[in-house]
């Protein structure tokens, strides 16, 4: 059995900032960058920016352009699945449950399906003649409609969509605007055979903590990809935390993470996205970071401590603080109403945040507007 490794917060904050590629030299190729993050979450808020290009961004700075992102996506060397865009060679990864889809599906789900199976072929019909197609233009033909107590009641077509791609029938070929765009998957994913189930969770979970450095073992279940990493990497203990945490050990012994160029050693400032993977797990946040945060879009505005969509900032392996800022693009500016911080900063980290700040209007390409 393997010795645990004992990380003190601190080393466990490298760890982890270093995985997610926030140190210095920056990266400098998107594709690298998504591979090795392994996933970006294609939210379409854009307070600021869209989630996925604020994530890139933050990772390679101000030489980042969005169209490498979209041609990437339109090229399907990024491919959408489980509400994330991922490496297409990725789903190979995925290929198995898919598969056993018919086995392993809710009961009820299952039957829905076999309710609509007519649905399903007109679905699948339409697509090969036309495709890819939005939502929009696919008519419902289901002879049971979807029912629940949630905001999907009724929303026939989009249910059988997320059905037929689970089953891997159908997939997201590119998006419209905000539309996602369907076609068959074969049309899609790239043709690779299935990696056995056991064996793709195991590769899913040692690319999860490749991108996240150490994370817990088991972690409450979150849809689309989780927050533990099963047994993958080496067990580690953080000293203060309770419980165990695996970690990849090539980040505790000075080489880049994947043995690649992508990593750096060096500290430096980022402003991250509300979504970006180092805060999403808000127990790890709070666990290694002592980080108080939340996202509060969805609080009213007098119920807001920190702003609509509040950028974490992060100096070195320490998140000190929340951005306000808002991007008003026809107005030609970027507005920020508040920097909050929740430790002191020396003049030379200041600095740093600032520099942020300035490189933030400077990619986005508009004037800053310093409300504070």
């Amino acid at each position: 059995m393997t010795r645990a490794h004992r990380l003190t917060p601190a080393d466990a904050r490298r760890v982890a900032v270093r995985a997610q590629l926030l140190t210095a030299p920056r990266p400098t190729d998107v594709l690298d960058v998504a591979r090795h993050l392994a996933v970006l979450q294609p939210d379409p808020t854009s307070a600021v920016a869209p989630s996925a290009d604020v994530v890139l961004w933050s990772r390679i700075g101000v030489g980042y352009d969005p169209r490498e992102l979209q041609d990437l996506v339109d090229g399907q060397r990024l491919v959408h699945l489980r509400g994330f865009l991922r490496p297409a060679e990725d789903v190979a990864l995925f290929r198995a449950e898919m598969a056993a889809w018919d086995v392993t599906a809710r009961p009820g789900v299952r039957e829905w399906l076999a309710d609509n199976s007519a649905a399903r072929d007109d679905v699948l019909d339409l697509l090969r003649a036309d495709g890819p197609l939005p939502a929009a233009a696919i008519p419902d033909t289901c002879a049971r409609p979807w029912r629940s107590s949630g905001w999907n009641d009724g929303r026939n077509v989009r249910m059988l969509l997320d059905v037929l791609v689970a089953r891997g029938d159908v997939a997201v070929a590119g998006t419209e605007g905000r539309e996602k765009l369907w076609d068959l998957a074969e049309r899609v994913y790239p043709p690779a055979p299935a990696v056995p189930l056991d064996e793709a969770r195991r590769e899913r979970d040692a690319r999860r903590l490749r991108a996240l450095g150490v994370a817990r073992p088991r972690a409450p279940e979150r849809p689309g990809e989780p927050d533990d990493v099963g047994d993958a990497g080496e067990p580690a203990v953080v000293d203060g935390v309770r419980g165990e945490w695996r970690v990849d050990p090539a980040l505790l012994d000075g080489s880049a993470p994947d043995g690649s160029a992508l990593g750096g050693s060096a500290h430096r400032a980022a402003l991250l996205s509300p979504l970006d993977r180092l805060v999403m797990d808000r127990r790890r946040l709070t666990e290694l970071f002592a980080f108080d945060y939340q996202l509060e879009m969805y609080k009213p505005a007098a119920r807001r401590r920190w702003g609509y969509w509040a950028m974490p900032v992060l100096v070195g392996d320490q998140l000190v603080g929340k951005l306000d800022a808002t991007a008003d693009v026809r107005a030609g500016v970027l507005h920020v109403a508040a920097l909050h911080l929740d430790v002191d900063l020396t003049a030379a980290e200041r600095a740093e945040v600032e520099q942020e700040v300035a490189d933030l209007a400077t990619w986005l390409e508009l004037d800053l507007v310093d409300r504070r």
